[in-house]
Protein backbone atom coordinates (compact mmCIF):
# COMPACT_ATOMS: atom_id res chain seq x y z
CA UNK A 1 0.00 0.00 0.00
CA UNK A 2 1.58 3.64 -1.02
CA UNK A 3 1.12 5.76 1.67
CA UNK A 4 -0.37 9.37 1.53
CA UNK A 5 0.19 12.59 2.98
CA UNK A 6 -1.98 12.67 6.50
CA UNK A 7 -5.39 15.03 5.30
CA UNK A 8 -5.57 18.03 7.50
CA UNK A 9 -8.54 19.94 8.01
CA UNK A 10 -7.49 23.54 8.71
CA UNK A 11 -10.61 25.84 9.98
CA UNK A 12 -10.46 29.64 8.12
CA UNK A 13 -8.63 31.53 11.49
CA UNK A 14 -7.61 28.36 13.01
CA UNK A 15 -4.05 27.89 14.47
CA UNK A 16 -4.05 24.05 14.38
CA UNK A 17 -6.19 21.27 12.61
CA UNK A 18 -9.58 20.58 13.58
CA UNK A 19 -8.92 16.71 12.98
CA UNK A 20 -5.86 15.00 11.32
CA UNK A 21 -6.38 11.25 9.73
CA UNK A 22 -3.69 9.43 8.39
CA UNK A 23 -3.73 5.87 6.38
CA UNK A 24 -4.04 4.17 9.22
CA UNK A 25 -7.33 5.35 10.29
CA UNK A 26 -8.78 4.70 6.38
CA UNK A 27 -9.10 2.37 4.36
CA UNK A 28 -6.82 3.14 1.00
CA UNK A 29 -9.86 3.51 -1.02
CA UNK A 30 -11.36 6.16 1.53
CA UNK A 31 -8.21 8.17 1.80
CA UNK A 32 -7.97 8.60 -1.56
CA UNK A 33 -11.25 10.08 -1.82
CA UNK A 34 -10.50 11.85 1.02
CA UNK A 35 -7.56 14.15 -0.41
CA UNK A 36 -9.49 14.44 -3.66
CA UNK A 37 -11.79 15.87 -1.61
CA UNK A 38 -9.45 18.52 0.28
CA UNK A 39 -7.83 19.29 -2.71
CA UNK A 40 -11.12 19.96 -4.45
CA UNK A 41 -12.04 22.52 -2.16
CA UNK A 42 -11.87 26.39 -3.71
CA UNK A 43 -11.83 29.13 -2.17
CA UNK A 44 -13.58 31.44 -4.58
CA UNK A 45 -15.53 34.79 -5.28
CA UNK A 46 -16.46 37.96 -6.50
CA UNK A 47 -18.17 40.92 -7.48
CA UNK A 48 -22.41 40.93 -7.36
CA UNK A 49 -22.62 41.49 -11.67
CA UNK A 50 -19.84 38.29 -12.46
CA UNK A 51 -17.87 40.38 -14.06
CA UNK A 52 -14.63 40.18 -11.44
CA UNK A 53 -14.04 36.99 -10.16
CA UNK A 54 -10.80 35.55 -7.82
CA UNK A 55 -9.72 32.56 -5.87
CA UNK A 56 -7.45 32.49 -2.90
CA UNK A 57 -5.55 29.54 -1.77
CA UNK A 58 -6.25 30.30 1.80
CA UNK A 59 -8.01 32.94 4.22
CA UNK A 60 -6.59 34.27 7.20
CA UNK A 61 -7.80 36.99 9.83
CA UNK A 62 -11.62 37.30 9.55
CA UNK A 63 -12.76 40.72 11.11
CA UNK A 64 -14.92 43.72 11.07
CA UNK A 65 -13.78 47.35 11.03
CA UNK A 66 -15.45 50.16 11.91
CA UNK A 67 -13.64 53.15 10.63
CA UNK A 68 -14.78 55.57 8.82
CA UNK A 69 -13.01 55.28 5.52
CA UNK A 70 -14.79 51.44 5.68
CA UNK A 71 -18.02 52.67 6.27
CA UNK A 72 -18.16 54.64 3.42
CA UNK A 73 -16.17 52.15 1.12
CA UNK A 74 -18.77 49.57 2.16
CA UNK A 75 -21.51 52.24 2.69
CA UNK A 76 -22.51 50.31 6.06
CA UNK A 77 -21.87 50.61 9.44
CA UNK A 78 -18.34 48.31 9.08
CA UNK A 79 -16.91 46.22 6.37
CA UNK A 80 -16.26 42.83 7.02
CA UNK A 81 -12.71 41.46 5.47
CA UNK A 82 -10.54 38.81 5.46
CA UNK A 83 -6.98 38.47 4.67
CA UNK A 84 -6.74 36.24 1.20
CA UNK A 85 -3.25 34.49 0.84
CA UNK A 86 -2.93 33.69 -2.42
CA UNK A 87 -4.82 35.85 -4.01
CA UNK A 88 -5.49 35.33 -8.19
CA UNK A 89 -7.53 37.63 -10.06
CA UNK A 90 -9.42 35.13 -12.12
CA UNK A 91 -11.33 37.23 -14.86
CA UNK A 92 -12.23 40.70 -15.34
CA UNK A 93 -10.58 43.21 -13.96
CA UNK A 94 -11.21 45.28 -10.78
CA UNK A 95 -10.94 48.83 -10.62
CA UNK A 96 -8.99 50.79 -7.96
CA UNK A 97 -9.61 53.94 -5.83
CA UNK A 98 -6.73 55.43 -3.43
CA UNK A 99 -8.86 55.93 -0.57
CA UNK A 100 -5.60 57.12 1.68
CA UNK A 101 -2.17 57.80 1.68
CA UNK A 102 -1.48 53.77 2.94
CA UNK A 103 -3.95 51.63 0.87
CA UNK A 104 -6.78 51.31 -1.93
CA UNK A 105 -9.35 49.58 -2.52
CA UNK A 106 -10.60 47.21 -5.50
CA UNK A 107 -13.84 47.36 -6.47
CA UNK A 108 -16.18 46.03 -9.77
CA UNK A 109 -16.04 49.23 -12.31
CA UNK A 110 -19.77 47.75 -13.65
CA UNK A 111 -21.77 47.18 -10.69
CA UNK A 112 -19.61 49.15 -7.80
CA UNK A 113 -19.11 45.97 -5.84
CA UNK A 114 -16.54 46.20 -2.99
CA UNK A 115 -13.89 43.77 -3.54
CA UNK A 116 -10.70 44.62 -1.74
CA UNK A 117 -8.96 46.74 0.53
CA UNK A 118 -4.59 46.37 -0.48
CA UNK A 119 -1.73 47.92 1.28
CA UNK A 120 0.75 50.01 -0.50
CA UNK A 121 3.87 49.23 2.05
CA UNK A 122 3.52 45.22 1.87
CA UNK A 123 1.57 42.29 -0.06
CA UNK A 124 -1.65 42.15 2.26
CA UNK A 125 -4.77 42.17 0.51
CA UNK A 126 -7.92 41.70 2.71
CA UNK A 127 -11.24 40.69 0.23
CA UNK A 128 -14.41 41.50 1.06
CA UNK A 129 -15.99 38.81 3.40
CA UNK A 130 -19.31 38.55 1.63
CA UNK A 131 -17.84 38.22 -1.68
CA UNK A 132 -17.31 34.89 -0.82
CA UNK A 133 -19.31 32.50 -2.73
CA UNK A 134 -19.00 31.01 0.47
CA UNK A 135 -19.02 33.65 3.20
CA UNK A 136 -19.31 30.85 5.58
CA UNK A 137 -15.89 30.12 5.41
CA UNK A 138 -14.85 33.15 7.31
CA UNK A 139 -16.94 34.11 10.11
CA UNK A 140 -15.27 37.26 11.83
CA UNK A 141 -13.22 36.49 14.92
CA UNK A 142 -12.17 40.18 15.81
CA UNK A 143 -13.46 43.81 15.49
CA UNK A 144 -10.81 46.56 14.61
CA UNK A 145 -11.02 50.33 15.05
CA UNK A 146 -14.18 49.42 17.18
CA UNK A 147 -13.64 53.12 19.26
CA UNK A 148 -14.84 54.19 15.80
CA UNK A 149 -18.17 52.71 15.51
CA UNK A 150 -21.67 54.23 14.99
CA UNK A 151 -23.33 54.09 18.90
CA UNK A 152 -26.01 51.90 17.48
CA UNK A 153 -23.77 48.88 16.12
CA UNK A 154 -23.24 46.77 18.82
CA UNK A 155 -27.24 46.56 19.79
CA UNK A 156 -27.99 45.96 16.24
CA UNK A 157 -28.44 42.14 16.76
CA UNK A 158 -30.56 42.79 19.53
CA UNK A 159 -33.27 44.51 17.30
CA UNK A 160 -36.36 42.78 17.31
CA UNK A 161 -37.45 40.52 14.09
CA UNK A 162 -41.08 41.58 12.59
CA UNK A 163 -43.85 39.98 13.52
CA UNK A 164 -45.25 36.99 11.42
CA UNK A 165 -47.57 39.20 9.22
CA UNK A 166 -44.96 41.19 7.88
CA UNK A 167 -42.58 38.04 7.91
CA UNK A 168 -45.21 36.52 5.19
CA UNK A 169 -45.26 40.03 3.30
CA UNK A 170 -41.35 40.05 2.91
CA UNK A 171 -41.71 36.23 1.96
CA UNK A 172 -43.96 37.03 -0.51
CA UNK A 173 -41.93 40.06 -1.93
CA UNK A 174 -38.70 38.44 -2.36
CA UNK A 175 -40.45 35.05 -4.11
CA UNK A 176 -41.20 37.73 -6.94
CA UNK A 177 -37.83 38.93 -7.15
CA UNK A 178 -35.68 37.97 -10.07
CA UNK A 179 -32.08 38.51 -9.32
CA UNK A 180 -29.24 39.58 -11.58
CA UNK A 181 -26.68 38.91 -9.81
CA UNK A 182 -24.21 36.41 -10.60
Amino acid sequence: MTLMRPLRLILPGAQTPAFVLSSMDMKPWLLKLAHMTADAIKITGGCQCGAVRYSVVSLGRSSVCHCRMCQRAFGSFYAALVIAEGLEWTSGARRLFASSNISQRGFCGDCGTPLSLENFDDDQVEIATATLDDPEQAPPSLQINHRYACSFTDGVGGLPEPDEETVADNDAWNAKVISYQA
